[in-house]
């Protein structure tokens, strides 16, 4: 064995101790994640000197620029709770009013300030009092109004389309689609701000879709949308489908109020007494919460 042979054996040897001892001064010091100086460790292993000399002068370069004390001297760490109490904004909950008395009684600046005050938010949820200021006199609020809710009703359009052209791909998320789709049209479709056709026909869009999710993975249904479908069939006089989706809702929800009160305000619509007072009987005979709303309904079909 040659002399250049045995001074790389001692080199190899002096390296390894070296890895050896920086593994076991990490594992001590426990600040470090093991993925940290297990992998500095390697690479001392794999480049003799080298990687030493990596480590260490990666350690001193950190001591010297970023290693400093924190100034905590401005710091107060209490452990005591402390409870925020909120004030209620008195002046402006006597200045909030809803968009149908803005409209009766504003003044043309103020009302304009209000419909810019409206569409700073998401104007999905706000559609149908936009469209009330189409009939304002101040022909600059209805314009506007006329404006924000045109662009408001073309992105749900497109979006729609889009969203049914993924469904009809069937790909791995179709129901994903599905799902998002019959929540937010059934956002836009409640306030009634389409034409009766259209609205028709989006309402058939949604019982399309809805029929999907209810042949592939009716589990997936939530008692929500059973009702959101029922409701907005209802409001087009589909009395036939509206009949169906208020039969499976009881079969898959029969412990929750909606599928009681979906029936009832089919057979309320469409004058069925007799059915009406059947499914209030089965309704009063449960052990269902009865709300205010539904005990409206059964007062005035009395």
């Amino acid at each position: 064995m040659t002399a250049h042979m045995d001074r790389f054996i001692i080199l190899l040897g002096i390296n390894s101790i070296l890895a050896a001892v920086y593994f076991i001064w990490s594992v001590l010091r426990k600040k470090e994640r093991f993925l940290g100086y297990g992998s500095k460790t390697l690479v001392m292993l794999l480049c003799p000197v080298v990687g030493p000399l990596y480590v260490w002068m990666g350690y001193v370069i950190y001591r010297c620029f970023f290693s400093r004390e924190v100034d905590l001297e401005d710091i107060i760490f209490k452990k005591d709770r402390v409870k925020t109490y909120m004030h209620a904004d008195e002046e402006r909950g006597r200045t909030v009013v809803s968009m149908e008395e803005a409209l009766a009684v504003t003044d043309k600046d103020n009302l304009r300030a209000l419909m810019l005050n409206v569409v700073r938010g998401d104007v999905r949820n706000s559609l149908a009092s936009i469209s009330l200021a189409l009939n304002s006199e101040d022909s600059e609020t209805s314009h506007y109004a006329a404006s924000v809710l045109q662009d408001a009703l073309n992105d749900f359009r497109t979006t729609v389309q889009k969203c049914c052209n993924e469904i009809e791909k069937q790909g791995e998320n179709q129901l994903d689609y599905v799902v998002m789709l019959i929540g937010y049209m059934d956002q836009v479709l409640k306030q009634k701000v389409f034409t009766d056709m259209e609205q028709r026909s989006f309402v058939a869009v949604m019982d399309e879709i809805c029929e999907i999710l209810y042949s592939k993975k009716k589990e997936w249904m939530t008692s929500a949308q059973f009702e959101a479908v029922i409701l907005r069939l209802l409001e087009i006089q589909e009395f036939e489908a509206c009949e169906k989706w208020c039969v499976r809702a009881r079969r898959c929800y029969p412990d929750t109020l909606s599928a009681y009160t979906c029936q009832m305000k089919l057979y309320f619509s469409n004058g069925d007494r007799k059915q009406f007072f059947a499914v209030m009987e089965e309704l009063r005979n449960s052990n269902i919460v009865i709300d205010n709303e539904t005990l409206e309904l059964i007062r005035v079909f009395q």
